[in-house]
């Protein structure tokens, strides 16, 4: 259980008595998440989230993560909102940590993903897109471009342990990355980490977007990379062009790509590889014996990183 801080029953109410949400009825630790903790709360007033930050969110973001949510769902975009407290502020404390009580979106996140899903996970996209443009939001991406090399390179020989031949391939993506890596793209808040497990679905209905924790500000059409490498690969590890397909027609049926941001894909969706697999050799190289959380396996992103360095344009994912 991706659980890390224990909260007594005592905390729970001193915690709860900076809110205007009631008594609580029921609050039990939920088994999804590796960043945080995250608590499902039934109170005589609705059910919420209670994330207590732990890892890699540093409490000066969570303002900038808070408004993000408070401007989609005033928008009308399906994202969580954030309840503030009595003062008015976005979050609390509990034991010493940070955190924040959300509302309860209802749904399930897709176990497999079909085409469908994928086509409305690329118009939820677009419209999230739309509603944070004109924010005044912004939050550099700490995860971009300048970061995949320090967290890489000093890993290679464990890189070349998963997989003989590997760490050549990975210099040579890096390589490619900063010399292809496009520029003067439109730009704006991005989610950044929008994976089918932070997306709800009611029947084939999207309910949700969740887990805004990466947002940040960068090229639009990088998250539809992301989304890419999150959406469209099977198990086996193959692409499969008919989701490809489906998610752009999504995203472009709200708001189309510019003819730059869709050239750009095959490097994005390449960078967007190196993104996720800089991150999990990071976590699976230094995450200790018996770890709450077991990391995931980075060769997932290897071969993506091999499919997109053979791809030779944008129609190589269906657009």
């Amino acid at each position: 259980m991706a659980v890390y801080t224990d909260i007594s029953d005592d905390e729970l109410n001193a915690l709860l008595s900076d809110y205007d949400v009631g008594e609580a009825l029921s609050f039990k630790g939920i088994a999804e998440g590796v960043e945080n903790s995250n608590f499902l709360l039934e109170t005589t007033a609705g059910r919420f989230i209670l994330t207590v930050y732990e890892k890699r969110v540093r409490t000066e973001d969570l303002p900038f993560f808070m408004a993000v949510m408070e401007t989609l769902a005033a928008q009308g975009v399906m994202a969580p909102r954030p309840v503030r407290t009595r003062t008015g502020a976005p979050t609390a404390f509990v034991r010493g940590k940070a955190c924040a009580l959300i509302c309860f979106l209802t749904g399930v996140s897709p176990k497999r993903p079909n085409p469908a899903h994928c086509r409305a996970v690329g118009a939820a996209l677009a419209h999230m897109h739309l509603a944070l443009r004109g924010s005044g939001l912004t939050r550099p991406n700490s995860l971009s471009l300048q970061d995949w090399e320090g967290l890489v390179r000093p890993r290679l020989g464990e890189a070349e342990a998963l997989q003989p031949g590997l760490s050549a391939r990975l210099q040579a993506d890096l390589t490619a990355l900063e010399a292809a890596w496009p520029d003067g793209l439109p730009q704006g808040v991005i989610h950044a980490d929008l994976f089918p497990d932070n997306v709800l679905f009611l029947g084939p209905k999207l309910s949700g977007l969740i887990d805004f924790y990466f947002a940040c500000t960068d090229a639009l059409a990088y998250d539809l990379a992301v989304c890419i490498n999150a959406w469209c690969f099977e198990p086996d590890r193959s692409f499969n062009l008919t989701k490809g397909q489906n998610l752009i027609a999504g995203y472009n049926a709200v708001r189309p790509l510019t003819g730059r941001e869709r050239d750009a894909l095959p490097i994005l969706a390449r960078g967007a590889a190196m993104r996720f697999f800089a991150t999990r050799l990071a976590d699976w190289t230094t995450s200790p014996q018996g770890a709450l959380v077991k990391p995931k396996n980075p060769l997932d992103y290897a071969d993506r990183l091999a499919f997109h360095a053979r791809a030779t344009g944008p129609g190589d994912y269906g657009g």
